[in-house]
């Protein structure tokens, strides 16, 4: 039995809207980018990965200070890192036989911004 909400989802009178649908397909990326994207937010949601990424957003950090903020072994962290750096969202620079991570840009910095104040809204 369908509840409130069903209904509330449903269109209450069948039809298609041809502009809005049209509207809809040029905003939609090619399947490609969406896959990329989709690859992008799943390696941000898990939560190891996303303490690692907020704390980057603040200041740029080692293996070793990284591992101690989430408390974690520095190979789990080294891994994780990999994993970001795959998709993109981390940087490093050596400094001598040191790497110090960064978000890799401004795009990074922002969504990470963004999906933790939006965690932090109510409702």
């Amino acid at each position: 039995m369908p509840t409130a909400l069903d209904r509330a989802a449903a269109c209450e009178e069948r039809g298609i809207h041809p502009e809005a649908l049209e509207t809809a397909r040029r905003a939609v990326p090619d399947e490609a980018r969406v896959a990329r994207a989709s690859s992008l937010l799943k390696a941000v949601s898990d939560p190891t990965r996303l303490r690692i990424l907020a704390a980057l957003a603040a200041t740029e950090l080692c293996v070793c200070d990284l591992a101690a903020l989430t408390g974690t072994s520095e190979s789990a962290v080294s891994h994780q890192l990999r994993l970001l750096r795959e998709e993109r969202l981390v940087a490093f620079r050596k400094e001598g036989r040191m790497a110090y991570y960064r978000l890799m840009d401004h795009h990074v910095t922002e969504l990470i911004r963004s999906a933790l104040e939006h965690a932090q809204e109510p409702g």
